[in-house]
């Protein structure tokens, strides 16, 4: 493991002390020990900004009932049924909800003039792989048959996610080609969950002192697929062929673990054909696009929310 760098801006500096010093050391903890330290934490829930409407619905899930939020925006530019976005939440496949990311959803539903579909899917150790995914695939299958009621297009369906969200959008999108299901329009990874990553030189540099450190890192593996990654369907990287794949947004963190990783699947992608945006969001940390606070958050964002619009079918 390296030393912190010394080249940081000041905030991030300043925000990565606060983490370290803040965030529940969840290696040391159980799925539900830490689900509460997490939830201990979260301040009040955001209305803002201003949506058309905001919907709770529960629909048939593959492990009972499934929650899912559906964000409408205000028209701005838009014309005819709008985009969608199908998101799965981070928070290392153990914690973290619908209200976790509520704000986060509302200001890219917002900004990018699209339907997002949130979904509560169920979390590990209780719940282990592939659930999560299969009640991804549940959503967008819902989506696809549903979200014209709400003014959506279901020819133009998106996945995205943040860190274990990430994840479950990959491999959303290869079960979707494998199995002959929704066409999904594209693929948004935002700093994901891939692969093993213990090579590389980011899970060296970053593994400690920068928030997402990597003893949490393979607490979240050994949680959510306790019996191993080798299903396509729980580690992206392991498909046979990654041919015939969604377009895909790649947006790893620079000070995170997980970020040489996310590049190679990049390349990966690129290889077999697939259209592929990289963005590395240079200088920031793993999770930063969730602190609506912080400073450096709003330019990332709406470099986050550009990446999005450059989607077949979203601009």
């Amino acid at each position: 493991m390296g030393t912190r760098r010394t080249d940081l801006h000041p905030d991030v500096e300043e925000m990565l002390a606060r983490l370290d010093e803040g965030f529940p050391t969840v290696s040391q903890m159980t799925g539900a020990e830490a689900r509460a330290a997490i939830e201990a934490r979260r301040g009040p829930r955001v209305t803002e900004p201003d949506l058309a409407s905001l919907t709770d619905l529960s629909i048939d899930g593959p492990g009972g009932p499934l929650a899912l939020r559906v964000y409408v925006p205000h028209r701005q530019e838009r014309t005819g049924a709008l985009p969608v976005i199908v998101f799965a939440h981070g928070g290392g496949f153990v914690f973290c909800n619908l209200d976790t990311h509520d704000e986060f959803c509302r200001a890219m539903a917002h900004n990018t003039e699209t339907i997002v579909v949130s979904v509560d899917y169920r979390l590990a150790p209780e719940n282990p792989a592939p659930a999560a995914m299969e009640d991804m695939y549940a959503a967008v299958e819902w989506a696809a048959a549903s979200i014209g009621e709400f003014g959506g297009d279901p020819t133009c369906i998106a996945v995205a996610g943040d860190s274990a969200g990430g994840n479950l959008s990959a491999t959303v999108s290869i079960a979707a080609r494998d199995r002959g299901g929704p066409r999904i329009a594209g693929q948004v990874l935002i700093y994901p969950v891939l692969g093993e990553g213990s090579g590389t030189a980011s899970y060296t540099e970053y593994a400690k002192g920068y928030y997402n450190d990597v003893a949490s890192l393979e607490w979240y593996w050994n949680n959510y697929a306790p019996t191993g990654r080798d299903s396509a369907l729980v580690d992206p990287t392991r498909a046979s062929s990654h041919e015939g794949l969604p377009p895909a947004v790649i947006a790893p963190a620079e000070l995170d673990a997980l970020c040489d990783s996310a590049e190679a699947y990049a390349d990966t992608l690129r290889a077999a054909g697939v259209p592929v945006t990289f963005h590395r969001f240079d200088g920031l940390f793993h999770g930063v696009l969730t602190f609506a606070q912080f400073s450096l958050t709003p330019a990332a964002r709406a470099q986050m929310w550009a990446l999005v619009r450059g989607l077949p079918g979203f601009a």
